[in-house]
């Protein structure tokens, strides 16, 4: 029995294309985990590929029963959890992450993403075509946003190609597109990373704002090391930029607490 729809998923049932995200991977690390294998379309590629040790996480017990008959061999690599909230120490680091995954959490696994940031050096996954897009923007552009600064502080984030929204089942009615992130140089950011957060945040939540006025409750009393970044907006920064900021708000300040 086919599982049913949930989570906002579509299940693909295009062997090309599944191949074609399957081997999508640069990586050189042994394992890799797939977020939500639904039917197995991306599954049966992973599982007959000599290059990694896979580990699925599921969080439906229907598709699970489905997978363990289609897939006899995926029984010991399958586990039945929420990959948002399962405790992924026991995944062997570093590994690769890949999906199709639910357009109504994307940004969640994203924020997981940057969480294990140190364990995950790639990322393969399929999101809705204008997410994808906004994740894969420049900074200083007006498509970037909160989320893809903070992934390409930490990231190298290319956009594959675009998948035809006949190749689902349902069929969604939007476009999907392929992502590939991989991890760049950076261990750490020049500031304290937990306030790079927030600053970000608080800056694309008033992005119509200049930043003197969208982080004016956080600055200090003298801002002539960072005046010419208050005139402009949110958008128009860059990774190099925010970090400046970060460094020179203000400790009495206040600035909103940083959440996915």
């Amino acid at each position: 029995m086919i599982p049913k729809k949930r989570l906002g998923q579509h299940f693909l049932n295009d062997d090309n294309i599944a191949a074609k995200i399957a081997g999508s991977f640069c990586g050189h690390y042994k394992t890799i985990v797939e977020v939500g294998p639904g039917t197995g379309a991306l599954s049966k590629f992973l599982l007959n590929d000599d290059r990694f040790v896979p580990y699925f996480f599921e969080i439906d017990p229907e598709a699970v029963s489905f997978l363990e008959k289609k897939f006899p061999e995926i029984k010991d690599k399958i586990i039945l959890s929420d990959f948002l909230e399962a405790d992924l120490s026991f995944i062997p680091a570093p590994f690769g992450l890949i999906g199709n995954f639910p357009y109504n959490i994307g940004s969640q696994i994203l924020f997981r993403v940057l969480e294990y940031r140190d364990s995950i050096p790639e990322v393969v996954g399929m999101f809705q075509k204008e997410f994808a897009e906004r994740i894969a923007s420049k900074p200083g552009t007006r498509e970037s946003g909160i989320l893809s600064i903070l992934l390409q502080a930490y990231y190298s984030i290319e956009y594959l190609f675009t998948v035809s929204e006949n190749v689902f089942f349902p069929k969604p009615k939007v476009k999907s597109a392929v992502i590939r992130m991989k991890r760049n140089e950076v261990r750490s950011l020049d500031c304290d990373e937990k306030v790079f957060q927030s600053v970000v945040k608080q800056a694309f939540n008033q992005r119509r704002k200049t930043l003197r006025n969208a982080l004016r409750s956080c600055l200090p009393e003298k801002t002539d090391d960072i005046a010419d970044l208050l005139q402009k907006r949110a958008e128009q920064l860059t990774i190099q930029d925010f970090i400046r900021l970060a460094k020179n708000v203000s400790p009495n300040g206040k600035i909103h607490n940083f959440a996915p």
